[in-house]
């Protein structure tokens, strides 16, 4: 400390020229300490009766040990002043008004406290930021609410734990017998592709034999019911009417009708049997799966170009790339400058 000038050392502090500074050997002036993650509290230090003074906000220190702390955050005698008369900083947000009564429970006690910051915070960007200080008190706020944040998740976390931990647990104990045996059944199925398939060959070879069997029966039909009604009709053209006609031409559609209702019996044979394993309940059977064979993938990336995910995958990968510094065709790689 100058002889001449005890606040020297103080003075060129507050100028940015922050001098050689020594443990424990105080220098005259006024300053700023606090807690870590704590407020701002202003110290005064100065000599007096030979010997070395310090006031920590409104109670008296140690001084050695509160210069080793405040050393390096020099003020104004009007910036120690506000605060000592409870005004605050003003590159440092106010202190939530929350008042010492806080909830115990941690959940209500960190929700009034955002309740109060997000209040100031709120109020304070209703106008626009024109100096150091309120810059300062912005990007200071922008970290205590961040802390919050961090504070409400490691909170989160501790509470929830315990029933994260049970539920593994549970999930160990059931995942080998819930997902095992959806996986050996999956098997089985595929052990049944190859039969149900031969089965589904034999049945559609099975159809179109009896579809064939059913057309020919079908036409028999027609030719015998066509050969009866030219009959008959020739034997009126003849003049002939008598009972063995009648007789006859009765035989020929009896054998029509039979041939009829034998091509009905083959129609139904022709249709289609469901090729399947099992019993009712348990049963196994061919479905038709539709799936994509790309073909031409650049088509195909082409004619989906438009949706919306596609566009965000783009981006996605778009953004990977520009923060490697790789430019790719149809890119360009831009920057801005933003708070973080």
């Amino acid at each position: 400390m100058s002889q001449e000038n005890p606040w020297a050392w103080w003075q060129a502090a507050l100028a940015g020229n922050i001098g050689p500074m020594h443990e424990g050997q105080p220098e005259q002036g006024y300053y700023r300490t606090r807690f870590k993650g704590g407020q701002w509290e202003p110290v005064a230090l100065w000599f007096e009766n030979g010997q070395w003074h310090a006031m920590r906000g409104e109670r008296m220190v140690d001084a050695a040990d509160a210069w080793n702390f405040c050393r390096t955050h020099p003020v104004s005698y009007e910036a120690y002043q506000k605060a000592i008369e409870g005004a605050g900083w003003d590159d440092e947000p106010p202190a939530p008004t929350i008042g010492h009564n806080l909830p115990a429970d941690p959940f209500e006690a960190l929700t009034l406290e955002y309740q109060s910051e997000k209040e100031q915070a709120e109020a304070f960007m209703t106008t626009p930021i024109t100096t150091q200080d309120q810059a300062d008190k912005a990007a200071i706020w922008s970290k205590r609410l961040a802390m919050i944040a961090k504070k409400a998740a490691d909170l989160h976390k501790v509470e929830k734990q315990p029933s994260l931990d049970e539920g593994r647990r549970v999930d160990d104990k059931w995942r080998g017998l819930k997902e095992e045996p959806v996986d050996m059944s999956k098997k089985l199925k595929r052990h049944l592709d190859a039969y149900l398939q031969e089965q589904q060959r034999r049945e559609q070879e099975r159809q179109r034999k009896a579809r064939e069997e059913a057309d020919r029966i079908a036409r028999e039909a027609e030719e015998a019911r066509i050969a009866a009604e030219k009959a008959a009709a020739k034997k009126v053209a003849d003049g002939i009417s008598d009972a063995a006609a009648i007789a006859e031409h009765n035989d020929r559609m009896a054998e029509a009708d039979r041939l009829a209702q034998q091509a009905a019996d083959a129609e139904r044979e022709a249709q289609a049997r469901n090729t399947s394993a099992g019993r009712t309940g348990a049963r196994v059977a061919l479905r038709t799966f539709t799936y994509a064979e790309i073909t031409d993938f650049d088509a195909l990336l082409m004619a989906l170009k438009d949706r919306s995910e596609i566009r965000e995958l783009v981006e996605t990968l778009a953004n990977r790339a520009a923060r490697s510094g790789v430019e790719l065709a149809g890119m360009a790689i831009r920057s801005e400058q933003r708070a973080a």
